[in-house]
């Protein structure tokens, strides 16, 4: 799907991250991608985002949309002129906007579920959730903190930052073969820890597809107010 470079703002953006056996991950993953593992595990998670001022490049920040906005990805690689790239899968997009519920798929890379979102966010603590229209719901609470988790399967916070910054290609299915592929670009790259009190994700409790005590919560990140730009990459299709 080529679409024009869009511009914005990542007011926030919470990443919570978990960690799963790659076989059992590799069942829900269609060709041509494959997991990506690290350290013998696949890494699994949701992103929560706040975008703001999102438009067309070159057009004022004042007729920009904003919307609340989640999405359920899972790091994955393929293979790519000879070369192993590295990037997400993104198997499901919620959003707050009505606006991105209608163009997604069409307008915006993936289809997006509307759904609704609860934000509470003071000094440092977040209460994140949303339950969507077909009732897939993930609420976390969390507050910034010096301290990685120390029980991460990341040696580090900086270990943890490059690989996500490595895998900023996503992909994101559209109708039942073609995947829209899109590109992040940032002005920046910094990421803080956050201490996560509790995290429920129906997603990630489906037993059907994560038998019970296959997913084990890993870390939660944080990034707030940076400028980026979404770029069309070559859409790719099921194998």
């Amino acid at each position: 799907m080529k679409i024009p470079t869009i511009k914005g703002i990542i007011d926030r953006r919470v990443l919570i991250n978990y960690t799963v056996d790659p076989e059992i991950i590799a069942k829900l993953i269609p060709k041509p991608f494959r997991p990506h593992v690290y350290k013998g595990k696949a890494i699994v998670g949701i992103c929560l985002i706040r975008l703001k001022h999102i438009r067309p490049k070159g057009l004022p920040a004042f007729v920009g949309l904003s919307s609340e906005n989640g999405a359920h990805r899972i790091a994955v690689e393929w293979d790519e002129n000879g070369e192993v790239k590295n990037g997400v899968y993104i198997p499901r997009r919620d959003t707050s906007s009505l606006i991105n519920n209608i163009v997604g798929g069409r307008i915006f890379p993936g289809e997006h579920c509307l759904a609704k979102f609860n934000v509470e966010e003071s000094n440092g603590n977040y209460a994140i959730s949303f339950k969507s229209s077909d009732n897939t719901s993930i609420a976390i609470e969390a507050k910034k903190t010096n301290s990685f988790n120390s029980n991460s399967i990341f040696q580090n916070l900086s270990a943890v930052s490059d690989f996500f910054e490595n895998g900023r290609i996503g992909y994101s299915p559209n109708g039942k073969t073609k995947f829209d592929g899109m590109w992040l670009k940032t002005n920046q790259w910094k990421v803080e820890a956050l201490e996560v009190k509790s995290v429920v994700s129906s997603f990630f409790a489906n037993e059907t597809n994560f038998p019970k005590g296959s997913v084990q919560f890993d870390n939660a990140l944080l990034m707030t107010n940076v400028e980026h730009e979404w770029h069309s990459v070559e859409d790719k299709y099921t194998c």
